[in-house]
């Protein structure tokens, strides 16, 4: 007769169970210990990333003062390369005032620079400049005369035959000069003051009123209180417009005046137009006003006349032959014959 165990499943069920938590203990394990690998594996991966971050900034830290050395180094490069430049100016320049120093210094150890004639020549040319300028500018013929003198006089001193034909000019160009007389500016202005002063003989007299039997009836009433005159008269009668006018009219001689000292011809013209209007205002007509304002007239055709083209050759020729290397060397004096002379060959 068979007789059944009931333990037996009951320990299967324990065995089994027993061999699953240790399945699940041992996984557990596995997987508790794959973790902590993987942590560090990630920790010592992350170390590297980390060094590396460190070792790049580092190296950008390095190049970039790496860069900063290199401008510096440009930026001294070029300061010199500037000092260098400023240095061979400098250079050039002192070698040029040494050339202008040795030149200066030849000049002054030459002979005939510092002779007597050298100064009479820088005299002479002084005064023929300053003749020149006072014809230009200010027109002025005697004091160009009273140069060109002084000029001959400091030629003559010199005793050089090569200056003969120097002299031929200077004469020549005085007898050009003085043949211009007072000149056409001087006589403009001579006839100006003349002018002027016949206009003041002529603003002695004023305008008078038409004769009592020229007159009507009511003008002659009314001739105690108003003085009544055509319209078409323009003559100013008023005496403070009187005033007023004759001021106008001498400063317009003045710039008429100032106006030929310049030579500004059209300035010239416009101002006696201007004068020629104040005296038909001034003045009503009359005999003495026509010929005034004929006068005026004749003035203002007046041409000017021509300079001789010999003026300021003097001048030029001494410049050229000054700038062509015109030495003057006193002219040597004859030797006396000797009793005996000998002369000994190389």
């Amino acid at each position: 007769m068979n007789q059944e165990h009931p333990s037996t499943p009951r320990s299967g069920r324990r065995r089994g169970l027993v061999i699953l938590l240790l399945a699940v203990a041992v996984a557990s394990l596995v997987g508790w210990r794959g973790w902590v690998w993987w942590q560090a594996r990630h920790a010592q991966e992350q170390a590297v990333v980390d060094d590396a971050e460190q070792r790049v900034a580092a190296l950008e830290a390095r190049v970039e003062a790496l860069r900063r050395d290199q401008r510096a180094q440009t930026q001294r490069l070029q300061d010199a390369a500037a000092t260098n430049r400023v240095l061979r100016d400098e250079v050039l320049g002192l070698g040029q005032r040494g050339a202008l120093l040795e030149e200066s210094v030849a000049k002054l150890t030459d002979p005939n620079r510092h002779g007597a004639q050298a100064l009479r020549l820088d005299e002479v040319e002084l005064l023929l400049s300053q003749a020149s300028q006072r014809l230009d500018i200010a027109r002025d013929l005697e004091g160009a005369r009273r140069a060109y003198a002084l000029a001959a006089g400091a030629l003559d001193g010199v005793d050089d035959h090569r200056l003969l034909n120097l002299k031929q000019t200077l004469a020549q160009e005085r007898i050009a000069l003085d043949a211009l007389g007072t000149g056409p500016q001087a006589a403009k202005i001579a006839q100006l003051d003349k002018f002027a002063t016949s206009l003041a003989a002529l603003g002695r007299e004023r305008p008078v009123a038409p004769a009592t039997g020229e007159r009507t009836r009511w003008q002659r009433l009314l001739s105690p209180l108003v003085d009544v005159t055509p319209s078409r008269d323009s003559t100013i009668i008023a005496p403070s417009e009187r005033t007023a006018a004759e001021a106008a009219l001498q400063i317009e001689l003045s710039l008429a005046r100032a106006a030929l000292e310049r030579g500004d011809a059209a300035g010239f013209r416009a101002a006696l137009g201007r004068i020629d209007g104040w005296m038909t205002r001034l003045w009503p007509d009359s005999p003495a006003l026509r010929q005034g304002r004929v006068q005026l007239q004749a003035l203002g055709r007046t041409d000017a006349v021509a300079e001789p083209a010999v003026l300021g050759s003097t001048l030029q020729q001494l410049r050229a032959l000054r700038s062509a290397g015109l030495q003057l060397r006193p002219l040597p004096a004859p030797s006396a014959p000797g009793p005996e002379s000998t002369e000994v060959m190389p």
